[in-house]
């Protein structure tokens, strides 16, 4: 009996000239690593059906499933600043769209299924390491509760790919909201095609943003949506310490999810000019540079509706430029808030921003470790102080930082322990830790998923401190040395 999906295929349908129809590439024996059951079920999916042989074929793109229709996206993008004109699919493809068990509309898209129209001279695959990563990281922010993309399959295609040295192949059968991304409309505007470009709102209007439509402005509050979304997204990759790496246009996703994890990582140490990938040489995507690189994205989106917000282009220009400047105080709001939780604090003051400035000031280069910092301090909230304190190699502006905290929360008459718990609430003890991803990820790929499926496990319930698992809360050992990430293409 052939696996059922019941696809529902929106962007086909209605985008006609917006991608190219394409299916994947042959590969020889592929075959399921790692396969997302809970997700499965969510959309709708008989997990031990597609658990199978015969899902493996169809999670690759060998088999193409009935109600599929497989395309490669088209879209442009800033890549370190500088524009490229045509990027697109070059290595997956969208299969078809599925509506979940709570009625949202999700994509299945498969990356690393071989060679496009947009591949560029890149072979089109995907290898093992990379894949996997993206499946964890994904599964992590999830349990963290920050939007993101979803791996519902890891698919090994028994092919060998050649990078720096010849890799097992696979491809990564991700979920998401939609893959719309601000470089969608970027291809589309720097071509002069106002009305695709207008298709194009529309259509993400109706897919993300439906209340929108009834707008007698919708396109210029659809760039304030959009904004608001990011402000939300950045606030909370701040606050858990997630480095994305690679925050080009085309990895900013409309819907506010977070999307494609290349050169990703969390920071051990709290350090603002932190960089992981191997190709940010000058820092462009460090930690504290993503809150402005994401306005900067967004002011490129703006560009490309400026045509559709007013037929006045100075009229249109000062309505996009008040949005993108008022990002930088909705962002400030919403960390601010999502910082006041992981303080315990239970009500706003004028004094939290500064409260909140000054602790990072007392962390700059004291080498504290940024989630264990915030997981102890609920038990300052206790009474001990101690375990927060001794991760600074200079305490000094921490104890000051310190008498002022305590009064702060004394003036809110909250049981010490509510006030703890609240905390641990928010404040993960465990994340990807960079060296135990690595050292899954390095076992993995010889077939040994044993320390991947534990790391899994312990990342899907990050807040509640487990016995047992005390080296998945602690920092990389110093012979670990500087950590280094890649895109993985």
């Amino acid at each position: 009996m052939a696996i059922q999906f019941n696809f529902d295929n929106s962007y086909a349908r209605e985008l006609e000239g917006f991608y190219v129809p394409w299916q994947g590439a042959e590969v020889p024996s592929p075959t399921i690593v790692r396969f997302n059951d809970a997700l499965a079920r969510q959309l709708k999916l008989d997990p031990c059906a597609l658990n199978s042989a015969e899902g493996a074929a169809i999670l690759a793109g060998l088999v193409i499933p009935e109600g599929a229709t497989p395309l490669a996206q088209a879209y442009a993008g800033h890549q370190f600043g500088n524009f490229s004109p045509q990027l697109g699919d070059g290595r997956a493809m969208l299969m078809g769209e599925l509506i979940d068990t709570r009625g949202e509309r999700r994509d299945i898209h498969l990356k690393g299924s071989g060679r496009t129209p947009f591949s560029r001279g890149g072979d089109g695959k995907a290898v093992l390491g990379p894949v996997l990563r993206e499946y964890l990281m994904g599964e992590a922010m999830y349990a963290l509760g920050i939007p993101t993309t979803r791996a519902l399959a890891a698919v090994a295609t028994g092919e060998t790919v050649r990078r720096e040295s010849l890799l097992p192949g696979a491809v990564l059968a991700r979920v998401a909201a939609s893959h719309l991304r601000v470089g969608t409309f970027q291809f589309f505007a720097a071509r002069g095609e106002t009305e695709k470009v207008r298709q194009l709102a529309d259509y993400a209007i109706a897919r993300h943003y439906p209340a929108l439509a009834q707008s007698a402005t919708p396109y210029l509050e659809f760039l304030r949506t959009v904004c608001q979304r990011q402000a939300v997204l950045l606030a909370q990759w701040m606050t858990v310490g997630f480095v994305h790496g690679v925050m080009n246009t085309d990895n900013m996703a409309i819907s506010g999810e977070t999307i494609d994890y290349g050169p990703c990582a969390f920071i051990d140490i709290y350090d603002r000019k932190a960089v992981f990938s191997s190709i940010d040489q000058y820092g462009r995507y460090a930690f504290g540079n993503q809150p402005a690189i994401a306005q900067w994205n967004l002011a490129r989106l703006a560009e490309t509706l400026l045509p559709l917000l007013d037929d006045n282009q100075e009229e249109a220009i000062r309505l996009a430029t008040t949005e993108i400047q008022a990002f930088a105080d909705e962002y400030t709001g919403f960390w601010l808030d999502e910082m006041r939780a992981k303080l315990g604090l239970a009500t706003p003051s004028v004094h939290d921003l500064h409260l909140v400035n000054a602790l990072y000031e007392a962390m700059d280069g004291q080498q504290v470790d940024f989630t264990q910092f915030f997981r102890n301090l609920s038990q300052a909230a206790l009474g001990d102080a101690e375990p927060a304190r001794r991760l600074f190699a200079d305490d000094t502006k921490f104890v000051t930082w310190l008498t002022e905290w305590q009064t702060r929360i004394e003036t809110e008459g909250i049981l010490p322990t509510v006030r703890a718990q609240a905390m641990n609430g928010v404040n993960p003890i465990y994340i990807p830790r960079n060296h135990k991803v690595e050292e899954a990820l390095q076992r993995a790929i010889t077939g040994d998923l044993t320390k991947f499926e534990k790391l899994l496990a312990v990342l899907a319930n990050p807040f509640e401190e487990r016995p047992g698992l005390e080296e998945y809360a602690q920092p990389a050992p110093a012979e670990f040395g500087p950590y280094t990430t890649f895109c993985g293409t």
